[in-house]
């Protein structure tokens, strides 16, 4: 159950990366020129701060993240049993998000229940608490996440791309579920419209991706 654990954990992550992201296509951060050096063969202070004050500037892949700002139910599926033809286990949860430091950031608190199995190998329901900070780093041109929850000790880091063409986010990330052993992740986010959205998530285990979970969002009115 760790593996199980750990692998909603990573999910949340992302989950909600994307859902008007689709409405247009990202913007490029500005771009910057390397910073001439000067006489000593130092870069010139002037010309990294000029770049870092532009480096630090919003564009629409920022007002993109904000605008997902508000609150999610969402339903999850999880195929963690070996048996192919197996059921998935199912749950519920909300999610509420909203932008910080000025909007360059995106802030997301996950409460969720689940079915664990509790010390005496009975199935429980258990309540999962997660927290998510998202952005978009102008710098690495690309999307960054992070992840906690109270289901573990570590923090969980992803960087993705956004294609226009086929209105989907694709994250990747490495998760450890436990020590020398890591396991590549690849989440695939397809938004329908403002208000709706799915995540896939993917396992490559042995060089072999395995889909072991799927999540819809629906924004609450």
């Amino acid at each position: 159950m760790k593996i199980f654990n750990l692998l909603i954990a990573t999910l949340f992550a992302s989950l909600i990366t994307t859902a008007s992201f689709a409405q247009s296509p990202t913007a490029s951060a500005p771009a910057a020129a390397v910073p001439a050096p000067d006489s000593a063969g130092q870069p010139n202070p002037q010309e990294m701060m000029k770049q870092m004050i532009e480096m630090s500037k919003l564009n629409e892949n920022h007002k993109l993240l904000s605008n997902l700002d508000g609150n999610w139910n969402f339903s999850i599926k999880m195929w963690m049993n070996p048996d192919p033809n197996a059921p998935p286990q199912q749950s519920k949860g909300t999610a509420t998000r909203k932008s910080i430091m000025g909007g360059r950031y995106s802030v997301m608190d996950v409460t969720g229940k689940m079915q664990m199995p509790g010390q005496d190998g009975k199935m429980k329901e258990m309540q999962f608490k997660g927290m998510g900070l998202e952005g978009y780093d102008n710098v690495k041109k690309k999307f960054v996440a992070s992840w906690v929850d109270n289901m573990g000790t570590g923090i969980q880091f992803s960087e993705g791309t956004y294609d226009p063409t086929a209105r989907t986010f694709t994250y990747t990330s490495e998760i450890e579920m436990m020590p020398g052993v890591k396991t590549p992740v690849r989440e695939v986010i397809k938004v329908t419209d403002k208000d709706h959205m799915a995540l896939e998530w993917y396992e490559n285990r042995g060089g072999q991706e395995m889909k072991t979970l799927e999540i819809t969002y629906t924004r609450k009115k």
